[in-house]
């Protein structure tokens, strides 16, 4: 078992908080909800690596123990890209829209 350094706390913290501060700021930027929501998961997944890395110790692991812990994140964002197509509320059968049943009978 080998030891390593102890991480500085405090400096993650402040990291954490710094980037929150920055979460909340970009809600009030006003900027178009695409860039807005992606600015937002950047921040997000940022934080999410810092609790990960340091307070779960995963920076200290071994690689296949960090790639454990990224799968999940890895096959959530393929599923999401893969269902996106079906998620369409405008996407409708052309044979099931009003004025159509005559082209549907021929």
């Amino acid at each position: 078992m080998t030891t390593h350094a102890e991480p500085n706390y405090n400096k993650i913290f402040w990291w954490l908080l710094a980037l929150t501060i920055i979460e909340v700021g970009i809600t009030y930027t006003g900027m178009p909800k695409v860039v807005t929501a992606s600015l937002l998961i950047s921040t997000a997944l940022a934080k999410a690596a810092l609790v990960a890395l340091f307070f779960m110790h995963l920076r200290f692991e071994s690689v296949t123990l960090g790639l454990i812990a990224v799968t999940p994140l890895v096959l959530c964002v393929f599923l999401l890209f893969m269902l996106m197509p079906d998620s369409n509320p405008f996407h409708r059968l052309e044979t099931a829209s009003p004025g159509n049943e005559a082209a549907a009978v021929e």
